[in-house]
């Protein structure tokens, strides 16, 4: 399963410059506040939380919040994700990665899972 997200950082850089820390916890946990830099790495943040449960098939809602997802950082500096054990049992994921990449006024995620449901698809 596959899902994509785009958001214009002025979106974040706006959101930030009025509601401060207050926008970030909307989305973010306490660690991953921390690993902010600027409005364009929250930028990121959030464009991987959304194409996350787009690959889900499920959005951001009841089945998968945003504190569902979490992101850090590995030891060569790259995001990855964890996902809560709600999520992790609800949807039988094996595994997921995460790419994150600006371009001048935007931020673009891609999340791609593997399920065991996936697996149960491509036998047939």
């Amino acid at each position: 399963m596959i899902g994509i997200d785009l958001i214009k950082t002025s979106r974040m850089r706006d959101l930030m410059e009025r509601f401060d820390k207050k926008a970030l916890k909307r989305f973010l946990s306490e660690e991953e506040i921390g690993l902010v830099k600027n409005y364009k790495t929250a930028s990121g943040f959030w464009a991987a939380k959304e194409a996350c449960s787009k690959a889900l098939g499920v959005g951001i809602g009841s089945e998968c919040g945003f504190h569902d997802i979490f992101i850090y950082k590995t030891k060569s500096g790259a995001p990855n994700l964890k996902l809560s054990e709600k999520l992790l049992n609800k949807f039988n994921i094996k595994d997921v990665s995460l790419s994150i990449t600006h371009d001048g006024e935007y931020a673009i995620a891609v999340v791609a899972i593997e399920s065991a449901s996936a697996d149960k698809i491509k036998q047939l």
